[in-house]
């Protein structure tokens, strides 16, 4: 029995490791599509930042005025310590 035990303790530190190894370093952005069919961005805050495909589209079609607007105003942003 205690050979059972152990074998079965082994395995599942085998298959704990594994885990950890398959999970994206912490801060690393990861995707997904949701239930519903919108982009779920991983990695950002708490919770996913999810948008539809033509949400996110237009978003990015204006990343550079994003970028900009940003520039503008720095001095008036804040920063979220990780």
């Amino acid at each position: 029995m205690s050979e059972d035990i152990n074998a079965e303790l082994e395995r599942l530190r085998a298959e704990n490791e594994a885990l950890k190894k398959s999970k994206p370093p912490r801060g690393a952005l990861t995707m997904k599509v949701s239930e519903k069919g919108a982009l779920s961005v991983y990695g950002m805050g708490r919770f996913p930042v999810t948008l539809y495909k033509e949400q996110w589209l237009k978003l990015l079609g204006i990343a550079d005025e994003i970028r900009q607007f940003i520039a503008d105003n720095e001095e008036r942003l804040k920063t979220k310590d990780s």
